[in-house]
């Protein structure tokens, strides 16, 4: 990124060093830049021109977030450049939950899940717009796009015609759930750490809206795997301590059997060499949950 860029965003055109940052699988580039004033730090994003509509959205979203409270980045600016789109928010201080958590005790793993789920709690209190589709006919029709494909797919999970009954069992649940904002990638990769503490959630890039239960199955894919007692916490912190009810893990089991079909599908359509590790991700829940004869998890008993 040259100067030319930084000077067209008033905001950090005096910046002192632009670091860029390379993670995820966005097509937008991420930088951070570091203030010659009192060592100050902005989170900054640029894509692609025709995407701005869309980021201006999630703009105004990081906005509503402030009015809920959510420990996540601030918005500081949005606007146009020559050839860019640029985002500008305040950055958030602290370490990937991913790599920092295998460091910490149980007690802090669980202590920073039980946060999470508390912010995760505060960002479903926004409601969809009012000409949002309802979660359940959006839902349903990407599950069968899903699903055609895998059966074209030559990918096989063992025992699918028992998830796909168990789907087909459970699908008319969604049809009364809430239509509510959803991060919808909400999983240690997208958390950070400081001081052995939960600190706030990022990339907010992949929102919908939708049942906020669907938020978990990112728990069952991937939490789980690197922490329970993460997992737990989260569980724990979303409904204030108190144990969810049949509906939640019903649900929760819903969500993660669609998954089956879905993750296959868009891992061969976006990064096919990493199949082997989807397929691990996808097996490692479906031992949890016994095919679906079993709704709670056996890591949460």
């Amino acid at each position: 990124m040259n100067d030319v860029q930084i000077n067209q965003i008033p905001e950090i055109s005096k910046t002192k060093q632009i670091v860029q940052i390379n993670k995820g699988f966005s097509s937008d580039k991420k930088y951070l830049i570091c203030m010659p004033d009192d060592n100050k730090k902005f989170f900054l994003r640029t894509f692609d021109l025709d995407q701005f509509e869309s980021k201006n959205l999630e703009y105004a979203i990081l906005k509503k977030m402030q009015d809920y409270e959510v420990a996540c980045p601030k918005p500081i600016a949005i606007g146009k450049m020559k050839e860019k789109g640029y985002m500008v928010l305040s950055y958030l201080e602290g370490a990937d939950a991913e790599k920092a958590i295998l460091s910490l005790s149980y007690e802090d793993q669980f202590a920073i899940g039980f946060k999470a789920g508390k912010e995760l709690r505060k960002m479903h209190q926004l409601t969809a717009p009012e000409y949002m589709a309802s979660w359940y006919s959006r839902k349903v029709d990407k599950h069968e796009k899903y699903v055609k494909a895998y059966l074209l797919s030559g990918v096989k999970i063992k025992n699918d015609e028992k998830i796909m009954k168990f789907i087909n069992d459970n699908i008319h649940l969604m049809k009364q759930r809430p239509n509510k904002f959803q991060h919808d990638d909400f999983h240690l990769g997208n958390l950070i750490v400081q001081n052995k503490k939960f600190a706030g959630v990022i990339d907010f890039d992949r929102y919908d809206w939708g049942d906020p239960y669907h938020e978990f199955l990112k728990i069952g894919m991937f939490s789980r795997g690197i922490s329970t007692q993460f997992s737990i916490g989260q569980i724990k912190g979303y409904f204030d301590n108190a144990e969810p009810d049949e509906t939640f893990w019903r649900l929760y089991s819903l969500y993660l059997a669609m998954c089956v079909f879905s993750s296959i599908i868009w891992t061969l359509n976006t990064i096919p060499d990493d199949m082997d590790n989807a397929l691990k991700r996808i097996y490692m829940f479906l031992e949890d949950h016994d095919y679906f004869s079993q709704l709670t998890p056996k890591w949460y008993q």
